[in-house]
């Protein structure tokens, strides 16, 4: 029998027992394997509210799978690689890549890494998330650090077999450059924000004739790397200029002039100037024309030697001295301000530049077809989730430059030959670093020079990222072969076209295969605004304040009720997550309630209508329960099973067999009164089992005080056949009936019925009616009207 209250600081005590008994540990043996590919967060900050609501619904997963049998890989891993690392070290000790050397640099962001506290994993501890393992290790479901010397290496392993593949090549190409965070960045690492700009009407000239014409640009800065001017072709008011040359103001370059539908006819003057990489319109219409393009923007985010008296100005510099000499020329004949949208890196809000650089890139424009049709082979649990991955298919118009000018991340692990420039390839199962180490050969095998220059250049972060479930099930070993395929990714919609896509495409280019059998992509949680969480805007909540103040549980609980992901993003309320406190008390004092009459098992139990209704209904929110969570939702059958446990078992059927179990008059027999007894405890048990996964603690707690059972070690409920003359509905109409009428005429609940009509299906429950409402006389009739007379007169 529990004879004590209920509240968080019992969490603690559970926490701390699996941690220290290391109860998740994976083991490996005959049970089917279920993997859990979760998404390692940035260290450089805590974790916020979001991640730990979605971060409680891995876990709900994880031990749902073991109690289905699973031997469940879910391991935690630490993101430490790449720009936000060094993004924060920079802030924080002053420093810039620009004017640091390497090794300063690396040593920086190492200390900042030692002096970060280890908040995500005490917020995981606290919110009682099952990991595997809690250390770093080399087990099978160990936590990991996306820095450390084997992750690195396996990052480098799979460079080495892609570029064996060849798969990946070095090329020099105009691509996405972030002055802020001084280095290439992909297709997917952009977002586009509403700017405020001038359109320029600006005067050029046409040799032929002198005619001036009017071009309208964004970017005057730009003239210095014109490669054409063109017009619609429907254009009427420009076919005269087909084939003619212009001339540009203040550099005075001569290009052609020529018809092509990139021009629209009701935009600016419906003359446009091609200027080498002023945006993505501009790139590809240089390669499709076979112009080679001239660059007038460097690495640092300022104008270079083509671009004249602009040089090293900034592009907004350049764009407002350029302004000043069009005017001061009279070249400028109109001005007039709009809004339109500019490509701005998604980690620093800089705007994007295009510069011509020699990168390295993971071929990927052939295989978009071919992760179209893995997409089809991969199970996305809400089907409106796999619409995301397929847009960002139909819009990737690139292949992946894969390399950056950065320093804390992954190196490429290649040298070169000092004489003759042969490519040396690094050796697989190491951490090497080209920079500062000697490559795995003494000599080139072409011309037996010793010398060699190390690469510089680091990999994508999202390079490194996409390795995470090659890493959870060993990539390159027995366990790998046996076990290609990672069971689940869960993951932020936001993330869909870089970790998601990237992770698909990548092991495929290395297996051939698809790695998951399901994708979970959940919406956001949002602040009581409506606005998204996150570290960046600073409206994040500390999830350790929210868990001090109402406990892990009633966490867990607000985050499966409320947390209906695939449908829409919810708002974080405190008051809505101390709610469910209500709800932790309700089990606990059902729990208290149903202990303290004794369980015999020496007596079998005679069970009438209402026990069987019961019995029935628990048995379908179990099947329910089952395939739902078998789908990642925890929140429909939770909606179901608090309504069970708050509504039908404790106000419905606890009420009106509550004299039944204590049966002070002898009115029941010993059979009648224990089915009433043992059914208490059959729902009671069965809502613990269906409860554990989203309230491991409060449940394991009662099961073990009532049962003597561990539910870490519980299989879940098998579905038990019961079949009952009422119904759900008979029972409500009744009890609310009868309260109702009570409730109206202003008397006690213990008030006696005079006299209570009803239809003949509750003689099977009349003793327990009669009881429960203190009913002097029941009529029967055939007809379903319920008709309750309280004389209180009498």
């Amino acid at each position: 029998m529990i004879d004590y209250k209920w509240t968080k600081e019992l969490e603690i005590e559970i926490i701390n027992e699996f941690v220290e008994k290391e109860t998740f540990k994976f083991k490996e043996n005959e049970a089917p394997i279920f993997s859990i590919d979760t998404p390692p967060p940035y260290v450089n900050r805590p974790i916020h509210i979001g991640q730990s609501a979605t971060y409680a619904i891995m876990d709900m997963i994880a031990r749902y799978k073991r109690m289905k049998g699973f031997n469940v890989i879910f391991p935690l891993g630490l993101d430490r690689n790449g720009l936000p690392i060094e993004m924060e070290a920079e802030k924080k000790y002053n420093i810039s890549i620009l004017d640091t050397d390497r090794k300063t640099y690396i040593d920086y962001c190492e200390k900042l890494l030692s002096e970060m506290s280890d908040q995500t994993r005490k917020t995981f501890k606290m919110l009682g998330i099952s990991f595997n393992e809690w250390d770093e290790c080399d087990c099978i479901g160990g936590l990991y650090k996306t820095d450390s010397e084997k992750y690195r290496a396996l990052t480098q392993r799979t460079f080495i077999d892609l570029y064996k593949k060849g798969l990946i090549y070095l090329d020099e190409k105009v691509t996405n450059y972030c002055p802020g965070c001084k280095t290439t960045i992909a297709d997917s690492e952009i977002d586009y924000k509403i700017t405020e700009s001038l359109f320029n009407t600006v005067l050029f000239t046409v040799k032929e004739t002198g005619e001036k014409i009017p071009v309208a640009t964004t970017r005057p800065e730009l003239i210095c790397s014109l490669g054409m001017i063109v017009y619609n072709p429907e254009d009427e008011r420009y076919t005269h200029l087909d084939g003619k040359t212009a001339i540009s103001p203040i550099f005075n370059k001569e290009v052609l002039i020529k018809p092509h539908p990139i021009a629209k006819l009701d935009k600016g003057t419906g003359l446009v100037m091609m200027c080498s990489a002023g945006d993505y319109s501009d790139i590809r219409f240089f390669i499709e024309q076979g112009i080679k393009p001239i660059m007038s923007i460097d690495i640092s985010g300022k104008m270079n030697e083509n671009a004249g008296f602009l040089e090293g100005l900034t592009v907004k510099e350049a764009r407002k001295k350029m302004i000043e000499t069009l005017k001061e020329n009279n070249l400028i004949t109109e001005q007039k301000p709009i809004q339109h949208k500019v490509p701005i890196c998604e980690r620093s809000k800089d705007e994007i530049e295009f510069v011509s650089l020699k990168e390295f890139y993971l071929k990927q424009l052939d295989q978009v077809p071919k992760i179209r049709e893995l997409a089809d082979q991969i199970n996305f649990s809400f089907p409106a989730t796999k619409k995301i991955f397929l847009d960002w298919l139909e819009v990737i118009s690139i292949d992946w430059p894969i390399s950056r000018r950065r320093f804390y991340a992954t190196e490429i692990p290649l040298w070169y030959c000092k004489n003759c420039n042969e490519i040396i390839i690094g050796k697989e199962g190491i951490y090497q670093k080209p920079w500062c180490e000697n490559p795995p050969i003494d000599k080139c095998p072409k011309c037996g020079e010793s010398e060699f220059i190390g690469e510089t250049r680091v990999l994508d972060t999202w390079f490194d990222s996409s390795n995470t479930p090659l890493y959870l099930h060993k990539y390159g070993t027995d366990f790998f072969e046996r076990h290609p395929i990672c069971s689940l990714r869960p993951q932020g919609k936001e993330i869909v076209r870089t970790w998601l896509y990237y992770t698909v495409l990548k092991a495929y280019l290395l297996t051939g295969k698809r790695i998951f059998d399901d994708v979970y992509i959940h919406q956001h949680i949002l602040d009581e605004k409506g606005n998204k969480m996150s570290k960046s805007m600073g409206n994040s909540i500390d999830p350790q304040e929210i868990i001090k103040e109402f406990g892990a549980e009633a966490f867990r609980l607000w985050t499966a009720y409320e947390g209906n992901l695939d449908q829409k993003d919810f708002k974080c309320s405190k008051e809505r997550i101390g709610a469910e406190q209500k709800t932790l008390n309700k089990l606990w004092n059902v729990a208290r309630f149903i202990g303290q009459f004794e369980l015999n098992k020496t007596i079998t139990p005679k069970y009438n209508e209402l026990d069987l209704l019961v019995r029935k209904e628990i048995n379908d929110i179990i099947a329910y329960s089952d395939q739902s969570y078998n789908k990642y939702d925890f929140h429909n059958p939770l909606v179901k099973i608090k309504y069970f446990l708050t509504n039908t078992f404790s106000s419905h059927y606890l009420e009106l067999v509550k004299s039944r179990c204590y049966n002070q008059d002898n009115l029941f027999s010993k059979e009648e009164q224990m089915g009433a007894i043992d059914t208490l405890y059959y729902c009671l048990n069965k809502m613990l089992y269906l409860l554990y996964p989203i309230a491991p603690f409060i449940t394991k707690r009662i099961l073990r005080e009532m049962y003597a059972l561990d539910l870490d070690l519980e299989k879940f409920p098998e579905i038990e056949k019961y079949e009952s003359k009422l119904s759900l509905e008979d029972i409500e109409t009744i009890n609310n009936a009868i309260w109702k009428e009570k409730k109206e005429k202003k008397v006690s609940l213990k008030e006696k019925v005079n006299i209570i009509k009803v239809t003949t299906k509750y003689k099977y429950i009349e003793t327990d009616l009669i009881k429960t409402h203190n009913i002097e006389k029941i009529e029967y009739c055939e007809n379903e009207t319920i008709e309750v007379i309280i004389d209180v007169k009498l």
